[in-house]
């Protein structure tokens, strides 16, 4: 496993008025971050027009929201993007950016729970890096959470949630605020919602590693949409670029 710095993209969607709450910057505020201004475009807008009618008041905008990640003493850069399609800018930009992760930003009045949805045993041991990083100067207390097919995989659920939390002891987390919940549904991303629903951020990890994964397919999409809460999408360990992420429309901020 590398020992790389873990970082977290946190796209922000600065026209429309989209900040990120001050609970989210003081939860994130021990990791770097890339804030990603972006603006998503209907099919007929070119992305040069749209960069010379809104780049300057999204340039202000960004700077703005930059300060505040900056006064909390957070490890922060920033970019802008002009897209048609603001989900595969962001796994691009989380790719570019070699970032750990993507967070979602919704409301968050308050953060004092953390639901941990876990699908396999594969990265789990990044995942409870990553979560230890984030968690290290916060209280919140964390539920590891499986959904199984069915009774018979019960206990392999338990197991493999058990192993989750040893690695983040393992990190250095309090084995006091570490809670786990096994659930048994034939849909785990109604039962995931509903567990969300008592918690105040939503974490899920990649089932398997890859090269080139992509964040936003199938359940993760559904649930990051679905969900009042911010939710964090951890990607597998390694990214790569590929010739299929290359997207015209998008502006690096200094």
């Amino acid at each position: 496993m590398s020992d790389r710095a873990h970082r977290v993209l946190i796209p922000v969607d600065v026209l429309e008025g989209e900040s990120v709450p001050r609970t989210l910057v003081d939860a994130f505020a021990s990791i770097p971050v890339v804030l990603l201004g972006y603006r998503e475009l209907p099919d007929q807008t070119g992305t040069e027009q749209a960069r010379d009618q809104y780049g300057d008041r999204m340039r202000a905008e960004l700077a703005e929201r930059r300060t505040v990640f900056e006064d909390a003493g957070c490890d922060v850069e920033s970019r802008l993007a002009f897209t048609h399609s603001r989900l595969k800018t962001f796994e691009r930009v989380a790719v570019e950016e070699s970032c750990d992760a993507v967070l979602v930003c919704n409301p968050a009045p308050i953060l004092e729970t953390v639901l941990v949805a876990i699908r396999s045993d594969v990265n789990v041991e990044h995942i409870a890096r990553l979560l230890r990083t984030v968690l290290a100067d916060t209280t919140l207390a964390v539920t590891l959470f499986h959904v199984a097919a069915d009774e018979g995989e019960r206990d392999a659920g338990a197991e493999l949630l058990e192993r989750a939390r040893s690695e983040l002891v393992a990190a250095g987390l309090d084995d006091g605020r570490i809670d786990s919940t096994v659930v048994v549904d034939d849909s785990p991303t109604a039962a995931i919602l509903d567990a969300a629903a008592d918690h105040d951020l939503l974490v899920l990890g990649e089932s398997r590693p890859s090269i080139r994964r992509y964040v936003f397919r199938d359940r993760v999409e559904r649930l990051a949409q679905e969900t009042v809460d911010p939710v964090l999408v951890i990607r597998g360990e390694y990214l790569e670029t590929t010739a299929e992420d290359t997207e015209h429309g998008s502006e690096n901020e200094e």
